[in-house]
């Protein structure tokens, strides 16, 4: 048991028996909501209240800066971050004691990402994923529990199970892992020309396993609170992965690691910092013995990176920069600006204006000491290539994915991500052929806080916008919000014009980067964008801005491609379930004047759902909730209570 104070301190006891579990979840996942499991949950549910408030905070904040027509700016330094006793000036001067890089985070020179599990499958089937990522080659591997992971029926059950009979090495998994070695070898053999896996029962060991929760702005499925509320998707994960599996892993002497999306500000860090402490108390185990990796994916973060590092302390061991969530985030803080029109997706690289700046901001962040002189990882972005296609499509895509990884290298990042176990050989030769194990306290400038940073992070410049972009962007984005309805949220996917084409290669999306792609059309349609070509097609001149009608039109057109589209590429059973309903997702998200915080919302609202009146109904009282007051509507619709 353990005690709550609500708002008016007052003390009521809770237990695990008050945690409701949906239908018979409890018992069929047994092994997962193990007797630990649930008095774990059951002593940190006390924080489900905090990040409610946290999240309705965030809604407040970006409703003012919309309404004040307010760019984001940098915290006061004679502030103290909330919920610590630390000053914003002594987080930015290194004055908190951070943590020392434990041994087998100190080389990730590439660490892969995805899911334990896949849909509808069996347990042998659908623990493949961990046997490819753990016999990859990968130093890291960051086993997803949000963007990358399906949510439909149990897979978030599904992915815990994995990981905790991977990591235990069970028969099961090990019988999968020998088959998995035979066949990566043979593909290897095919495009190497050698095996890349000697003993398959050693090469287990060697990849870090990393687990990454759902961010604090999403509820989990199955689990409400003794309030009835929605539990905190973050303190699930963490309390699942953790207790399921922190013996076994400190035995075989890894580390706990965790990697924490969406934050946004240094007071959610600190509620991080204490969620981990009470679960380490809870635990018997030493503050710190949990360390976590943050990716900065939220524009608001950049403006507090040194206070993130202090805030999370002991805990803290790197900072990730990714693409997708981030420039979606920085639509979204310009959302109210009419002059702030992202040009065409493929045009904001890492080297784009306000990337380039962010990218900046985070390299000198890692490396300012804190006060024991200790440093932090920086761990490079996301290589979504795979190498399947023709064999120019192929040599020109990982011509670019090496190219890229060189300049992350050079730039000071001790290693970057890659979407797909068969691009691990081909980008770690970029930091082999260094060879020293990380750029911990690689010399940069000191880290600033000045009008011209600011100006920075959301700095436009000059690209294409043009309707070849918009129509990448509008298929992508439908076959995305498809593919998640399936349970697929990583799934390789390239604008349907391409279909058939090998020489363009598909990419690994996954949630962040369905959500750009309507960010981006929702700008070009209610900021009026500019065209800056000529399109034969639809007859549209440069200097014709993009408008709702050319968006009605391409929408019709696409769908129509992705109807026509063979089953490889879109299956026959979507295209009058899921498909319609990605649809009407997309059309609402991006025609409303009010843009609605995350697509993820809309879609998670109608997972299992095939039914389009239903989506419909459901949709509309999203976005009356949120019109209404910002509410946002997070928990699973179809929860039905166990009994009693």
């Amino acid at each position: 048991m353990s005690t709550v104070h609500d708002g008016n301190n007052q003390s009521f006891s809770i237990g695990a028996e008050k945690l409701n579990i949906r239908n018979d979840l409890k018992n069929s996942y047994h092994d997962v909501y193990t007797p630990e499991v649930m008095a774990a949950l059951a002593s940190l549910a006390r924080f489900n209240k905090d990040q409610k408030m946290l999240m309705v905070k965030r809604i407040r904040r970006r409703a003012q800066r919309i309404r004040n027509k307010q760019k984001i700016t940098f915290l006061d330094v004679n502030d103290h971050i909330p919920r610590t006793n630390i000053t914003v000036q002594e987080a930015r001067d290194g004055k908190f004691t951070g943590a020392d890089i434990p041994a087998d985070l100190r080389r990730q020179w590439i660490q892969g990402t995805g899911p334990a599990a896949r849909p509808n499958s069996p347990t042998k089937n659908s623990i493949r994923n961990v046997a490819y990522a753990l016999l990859s080659g990968a130093d890291g591997w960051m086993f997803d529990g949000e963007d990358a992971l399906g949510q439909i029926t149990t897979m978030s059950l599904d992915n815990q199970r994995n990981l905790k009979l991977a990591i235990q090495k069970d028969p099961v998994f090990l019988q999968s892992a020998e088959q998995v070695a035979e066949e990566m070898n043979q593909w290897a053999l095919n495009f190497f020309g050698r095996r890349i896996i000697t003993d398959w029962q050693e090469q287990l060991d060697f990849t870090t396993k990393i687990f990454r929760t759902r961010g604090l702005h999403l509820d989990d499925r199955h689990i409400r609170d003794q309030n009835g509320v929605a539990l905190s998707a973050s303190i699930v994960d963490m309390t699942l992965y953790v207790v399921n599996n922190y013996q076994q892993l400190l035995t075989s002497g890894s580390s706990i690691v965790l990697y924490l999306p969406k934050i946004q500000t240094a007071e959610e860090a600190a509620l991080w910092d204490e969620m981990m402490s009470a679960l380490e108390d809870h635990l018997e185990l030493a503050n710190g013995t949990i360390k976590v990796y943050v990716l900065v994916e939220q524009l608001e973060a950049t403006f507090q990176l040194m206070e993130i590092r202090a805030a999370l302390g002991r805990h803290f061991v790197g900072f990730n920069t990714g693409r997708w969530d981030y420039i979606n985030s920085v639509a979204d803080a310009m959302v109210w600006d009419t002059a702030f029109i992202n040009p065409n997706i493929e045009a904001i690289t890492m080297t784009y204006g306000y990337m380039r700046n962010y990218e900046d901001r985070v390299r000198r962040a890692v490396n300012t000491p804190d006060m024991n002189g200790n440093f932090a990882l920086w761990q490079g972005g996301m290589e979504p290539n795979i190498p399947v296609g023709s064999e120019a499509g192929v040599a020109s895509s990982m011509e670019k994915a090496v190219a890229g990884a060189v300049r992350e290298q050079k730039e000071g990042a001790s290693g970057k991500w890659v979407a797909h176990w068969k691009m691990v050989h081909i980008v770690r030769p970029v930091w082999e052929k260094v060879g020293e194990e990380n750029q911990l306290g690689k010399s940069f400038p000191a880290l600033t806080h000045t009008q011209e940073d600011r100006d920075g992070l959301t700095l436009l410049e000059a690209a294409p916008t043009t309707i070849r972009g918009a129509r990448n962007l509008l298929s992508v984005g439908l076959q995305y919000g498809n593919a998640f309805g399936q349970g697929f949220q990583a799934a390789a996917l390239k604008p349907a014009d391409f279909f058939g084409d090998d020489d363009v290669l598909y990419l690994m999306e996954d949630m962040a980067t369905g959500e750009i792609r309507l960010s981006i059309l929702w700008e070009w349609i209610h900021k009026g964008a500019e065209l800056n070509e000529d399109d034969a097609e639809t007859g549209l001149k440069s200097g014709d801005i993009f408008s709702i009608d050319i968006f009605e039109r391409l929408l019709r057109e696409e769908y129509e491609k992705l109807l026509q589209a063979k089953d490889k590429d879109v299956h026959d059973d979507s295209k009058n379930t899921t498909l319609p309903i990605a649809r009407e997702i997309v059309e609402t998200y991006v025609l409303d004047t009010i843009k609605v915080p995350w697509y993820i919302d809309l879609l998670n609202m109608n997972l299992n759902n095939h039914d389009l009146q239903t989506a419909k109904e459901r949709i509309q009282q999203y976005m009356d909730a949120f019109k209404k007051n910002g509410t946002r509507i997070t928990e699973n619709l179809d929860f039905l209570s166990s009994p009693s």
